[in-house]
């Protein structure tokens, strides 16, 4: 029977037709539920009859409001606001209601529709959308408020052009609300995190001449500086653009044609900008670029510069040689210069502890900076991350689990489980529609308190949704359950291949609990599958070399062959990485060939190796796979537990009688 022209009744003939093209646990879902998957499907496809067909046939499911927010979804560009205000009511105060609202907002703005907009916006819940934002600004602009801080804010942070920001951009250019200084600080952002669109909208803004020749240095950034450009912002944004490719290209442009064609704040955005790639491919002159820019930059003042930038002033300090560089000064400069915001983050907080510690006088002259030092590596201490755990042992603690809140109670756990939010969240991940289950879910959490959330937390696990329950868990403050942040399922057959191949269990669960949050039907974007999210080339490599003569390319996403390839390939980088935990996550987050590259250059003390790494993703997953499996150690009753010993001392270049590298690793 043909899916699209089955009899809509929940029938066993429906559900046969449907199960060979459905998730794994949709197939084993009631019939009635098959429908809910149809309808999906039949978004996906734009089948409009098909939809309006299901959407009738499943009025009287628990997710009978998803199926209608799809239909009217799929057609809203023709819609009515009557029909948006029916929808409203029959979904009222469920997340398909604001999730529709911010669809419908984002129409009304493309309508140019201010007077409903400005009657739905206020209803708006979750308000997390940055083009609804430009569009709120907009009318309050409108209406005679003045926007000017708020729109540069929202303007700066979108991520490419979309037409609310740009919209706003532009009323707000026209009304001379926004300066041609504004126009070239979106250009510079824009080039800086590789949004071209945005890019070419600011300097049209200037001028139409401006558009071009952006969209031309964008392209070939070389050929225009060497056409040498009258315009000094062009040629700005040139070298730029030409750092991102080429730093020591850049760098000697600057010094020779540009030094004296730029003014000195251009001049010092340059070389910021050349110091951040340079640190991002970790080149040796990294911090040299940086140097140059801050002795353009009067003391006492601020550079601005993006916190990005100055992240990476701070991470090129770090990996800069310790003798002669005053490599602390400029980390400290750095992070003083940091938005308040990421000053507070853990990770700064850290490092200017350590800048202070390390530029203090002997003696009393420094006592002050060493006690500011210790106060604030206590300020982070205890706290449960990466550099909260750096923080307790540097001043001589350990690292302890948190005591466990006192046990939830029936009417707690009841109220959970009555909950209509959590339940159609759990209904729809189980019928294999993960995104929208977990969007229903994070709804749900909004204004919960800790109990509330410790016991969502709790139906999650016994419902085994591991993310679910952990990411709910992550969210308490006051209370803290660690056996829901840090869950083990599989405890038995985890264990047991971790230790048949000679590996930590701790580290095991801390790499499994990054990777895919126990979600073993787990398969990312790019087709990493299963609890070890391993790629299909690196199965078939890990079993060959393995000798696993059973393994089969469907096989990957079992859990036991899961476990035995990934487990196999894990320990394998860790053997060629001489045993460091930091460089072997790098590696099987990034492939090996990269932390191979990041090793050289220096003797690096190991947490400052990780701060320095190039990729966010990569950076942040090393730093959250050892912190996650100090926490499992302690579970686990090993002691001590300890970030610093997992960590090493330091990473540096392979030593001349270490073994080769296996260059076969993918």
């Amino acid at each position: 029977m043909n899916p699209r022209t089955a009899t809509l009744a929940p029938t066993l003939a429906l559900a046969l037709a449907l199960t060979c093209a459905l998730p794994a646990r949709a197939a084993t879902a009631p019939a009635a539920d098959f429908a809910i998957v149809e309808a999906r499907d039949a978004l996906t496809r734009k089948d409009r009859p098909r939809l309006a067909a299901l959407k009738a046939a499943t009025a009287q499911h628990p997710l009978a409001g998803w199926v209608d927010y799809w239909e009217l979804g799929n057609r809203l560009a023709e819609v009515q606001v009557a029909e948006v205000e029916a929808f409203y009511a029959r979904r009222s105060g469920s997340y398909v209601e604001d999730r529709l609202r911010n669809d419908w907002l984002l129409e009304l703005g493309k309508r140019r529709d201010w007077v409903n907009f400005v009657r739905d916006f206020p209803r708006f819940r979750m308000n997390d959308d940055r083009e609804v934002t430009c569009y709120a600004l907009l009318t309050r602009h409108l209406a005679g408020e003045d926007v000017r801080a708020a729109a540069r804010t929202a303007w700066f942070a979108q991520r490419d052009l979309d037409d609310g920001c740009h919209l706003l951009a532009t009323t707000l250019y026209e009304a001379r609300q926004f300066s041609a200084d504004d126009a070239w600080q979106e250009a510079r952002l824009s080039v800086e995190f590789n949004r071209p669109r945005a890019a070419r909208a600011a300097g049209t803004l200037v001028h139409p001449a401006m558009g071009q020749a952006v969209g031309e240095l964008l392209d070939n950034p070389a050929r225009v500086l060497a056409a040498k450009p009258t315009n000094a912002e062009i040629a700005l944004l040139a070298l730029m653009r030409l750092a991102a490719s080429d730093p020591d290209a850049a760098a000697a442009q600057l010094e020779g044609t540009w030094a004296h064609r730029l003014t000195p704040a251009q001049a010092t955005l340059a070389w910021a900008a050349i110091g951040k790639q340079a640190a991002l491919k970790h080149q040796p002159l990294a911090l040299e670029h940086f140097k140059r820019a801050w002795r353009g930059v009067p003391a006492g003042s601020a550079p601005g510069w993006t916190d990005d930038t100055l992240a990476w002033s701070v991470r090129a300090a770090l990996r800069a040689n310790p003798a002669g560089t005053n490599r602390w000064a400029v980390i400290q400069r750095s992070i003083d210069a940091m938005s308040a915001a990421e000053q507070r983050d853990a990770a700064w907080v850290y490092w200017k502890a350590r800048a202070l510690q390390a530029r203090a006088r002997p003696g009393i002259e420094g006592d002050a900076d060493r006690a500011s030092a210790q106060l604030m590596l206590g300020s982070i201490a205890g706290q449960l991350s990466f550099y909260g755990k750096l923080a307790t042992e540097d001043l001589g603690g350990a690292v302890l689990l948190p005591p466990a809140p006192l046990p939830l109670t029936e009417p707690e756990r009841e109220a959970a489980r009555a909950t209509p939010g959590f339940a159609r969240a759990l209904q729809l991940i189980a019928l294999g529609l993960r995104s929208e289950g977990v969007r229903e879910w994070n709804f749900t959490l909004r204004g919960l308190a800790d109990r509330e959330l410790l016991a969502a937390a709790q139906l999650a696990c016994e419902r085994e949704v591991w993310d679910r329950c952990i990411n709910t868990s992550d969210r308490t403050r006051g209370e803290v359950d660690m056996a829901q942040r840090f869950p083990m399922p599989f405890r038995g057959e985890v264990t047991a291949k971790a230790r048949e191949i000679g590996l930590d269990p701790a580290y095991v669960y801390g790499l499994i609990r990054q990777e895919s949050r126990f979600v073993t039907d787990a398969r990312s974007s790019v087709g990493a599958s299963g609890l070890m999210q391993i790629m299909p080339a690196t199965a078939r490599w890990t079993a060959r070399k393995m000798g696993v003569a059973e393994y089969k390319p469907e096989a990957i996403a079992d859990r036991d062959m899961n476990l035995r390839l990934g487990t196999g390939y894990l320990k394998l980088v860790l053997d060629d990485f001489g045993g460091s935990q930091a460089m072997a996550a790098a590696a099987y987050n990034a492939g090996p060939n990269r932390p191979r590259r990041w090793r050289e250059g220096g003797v690096f003390e190991a947490a400052a190796w990780a701060e320095s790494i190039p990729f966010n993703e990569t950076r942040d997953y090393v730093k959250k796979v050892l912190s996650n499996a100090v926490y499992y150690a302690a579970l686990m009753g090993q002691q001590p537990p300890s970030l610093k010993s997992r960590l090493g001392a330091a990473i540096g270049p392979r030593e001349g009688n270490s073994p080769a590298a296996d260059t076969t690793l993918p």
